[in-house]
Order: structure tokens, then C-alpha cells, then sequence
């Protein structure tokens, strides 16, 4: 049965390819955000209602993360008028070890509304459509925690999960934990992306501190720098956070995308040219 479908973020990396999968599998997508009609902030409440009229399911992705402070109160407030609107189920993006967007989850689970919740290792796609672009363009990778073991997952893979259990009951109530199927250190990482585009990247092992110091000379604003700190110290830095699950066989009955498979990818559309 055809859903109709509301998708906060439908520009983002995994938002995105959430609405061309149900776009294509016949569905009626919504996607929402600062720039569409109608419109949707977070922080704007007043733009929830109209965004969430005339929908049966939702695919809720936080901007820029639920660890940021006003999450809570955000989710609270959209999960309240979905029930109010008359949705079905939502589907959360929540970040893999992160406490905050653990209470989040918690406000989602505890809303009346059917859920799954859907745990994302660190993307892929930050070295091809996020922050890390440039420095694989440029040839120099300066990251923190070099001693981090991190199963990176592919946007493709969270995506094709979220658009099979939002419209599956048979996933209610469950948390779908999505990574790769290995763990990669950074600099294997970078090694694994020289080798696919045949050029040398440097991997320089920098500290927090000096990476937060480079987005402020970069004139990012010091919320987005907060967050940066945060999921490396506090995310890359949990031993839980290197754990390889074994969810997206599971669920899409097919391996979970490596990151050499991302790398060759990739590297054949010239984008880290």
C-alpha cells in the first residue's frame, strides 16, 4: 500500500536517498526543510504543522545532530504533533554511542507513536559530500584521534534501511544498529581513498584542539565546532562506538558496503579530483 510520507532532511546525505528509494518504489514523499514549500526549521515550531498535514509515516534526521542542546525539546514538540496529526510511525537517525541522541530516542519510544530507531556509525560520505571533502581535495587529512577504530557505514546502506522499516511493521519498536562491515582507523581510511584515486593523501594526526582551532580560522560558527569536539572525544573515544554490527546483512539480506567499495565509487565521478 502506497504510504504518504513526510522526510525531514531530504537534502541531507541519508535524507536524500531515502525519498528517491520511496519515490521509486511508489510512495508519496514530502521532503521538508528551510527552502521548500511548506517549509520546516526546527527552530521555527510554528512550521511543524503544515509539514507534518496529510502524512501517515515520517523520517525525522536532526539538524545539525541530536546532541546539540534544543534537541530534546525539539523532538518532544515534533513527536507531539505527529501524534496530534495522526501519524503512524516515525523513524528516528540517531548517532551510535551518543547519550543525548540516546534521549532522544527515549522522547521517540515514549511518544505513543509506532517507531524504529536507526543508529548510524560515523558516514562514508563525510569524506565525499561533508566536512572531510576538501582535505582529501587538497591531499592533506589533519584529524584527531588517530587511534580510533571507527566501522564506518555508507549513506546508501542507512538509507536502504530506513526505507524498508519505515513502511515495514514488522520493525516497530526495534533499534536497527547500521556500520560497515569493518573498522577503519583514519588513516587507513585515507590510504584506502590514495589508493582508489592513485594520487598520495597525507594523513597528519593532529589533536581536538587543534582541529576545533582550523574550523575557527575556517570561520565556522562555534556550535558547529562544539559539536565536532564532541564527537571525538565523546564518540570516537567509547570503545562501544568501534563495534561492528551485524545489522544491515540482517536486515537488507545483503552485505553492508565497505569502504573500498565506497572509495572506487567515488573516485569514478571525479569528485575528489
Amino acid at each position: 500500500m502506497n504510504q504518504n510520507i513526510l522526510v525531514i532532511g531530504g537534502t541531507g546525505k541519508t535524507g536524500r536517498r531515502v525519498a528517491e528509494n520511496l519515490i521509486q518504489s511508489g510512495h508519496n514523499v514530502r521532503v521538508v526543510g528551510r527552502k521548500t514549500t511548506p517549509t520546516f526549521d526546527w527552530e521555527n515550531l510554528e512550521t511543524y504543522d503544515a509539514a507534518l498535514k496529510d502524512m501517515d509515516r515520517a523520517y525525522i534526521v536532526y539538524y545539525p545532530d541530536l546532541a546539540v542542546p534544543g534537541s530534546r525539546d525539539a523532538i518532544t514538540t515534533l513527536t507531539e504533533k505527529a501524534l496530534e496529526a495522526g501519524l503512524e510511525k516515525v523513524v528516528l537517525l540517531s548517532g551510535k554511542g551518543e547519550t543525548e541522541a540516546e534521549a532522544c530516542e527515549d522522547i521517540v519510544a515514549n511518544s505513543g507513536l509506532n517507531f524504529t530507531l536507526v543508529r548510524a556509525s560515523w558516514f562514508n560520505q563525510n569524506f565525499s559530500e561533508g566536512t572531510f571533502l576538501e582535505f582529501v581535495i587538497d591531499g592533506v587529512v589533519a584529524l584527531p584521534m588517530p587511534e580510533a577504530k571507527i566501522p564506518f557505514v555508507d549513506a546508501d546502506d542507512i538509507a536502504d534501511i530506513v526505507s524498508k522499516v519505515i513502511v515495514d511493521d514488522a520493525y516497530n519498536g526495534q533499534t536497527i544498529t547500521v556500520t560497515g562491515p569493518q573498522k577503519r582507523t583514519f588513516k587507513e581510511a585515507v590510504d584506502i581513498m590514495a589508493d582508489a584515486i592513485d594520487k598520495p593523501i597525507q594523513f597528519v594526526p593532529i589533536s581536538i584542539d587543534e582541529f576545533k582551532e582550523g574550523m575557527r580560522k575556517a570561520g565556522l560558527p562555534d556550535s558547529y565546532i562544539w559539536l565536532f569536539g564532541y564527537l571525538f572525544k565523546e564518540v570516537l573515544g567509547n570503545p562501544e562506538n568501534q563495534e561492528v554490527s551485524r545489522d544491515v546483512p540482517k536486515v537488507l539480506d545483503r552485505p553492508a558496503k565497505d569502504f573500498e567499495t565506497f572509495a572506487k565509487e567515488t573516485a569514478a565521478t571525479g569528485i575528489w579530483d
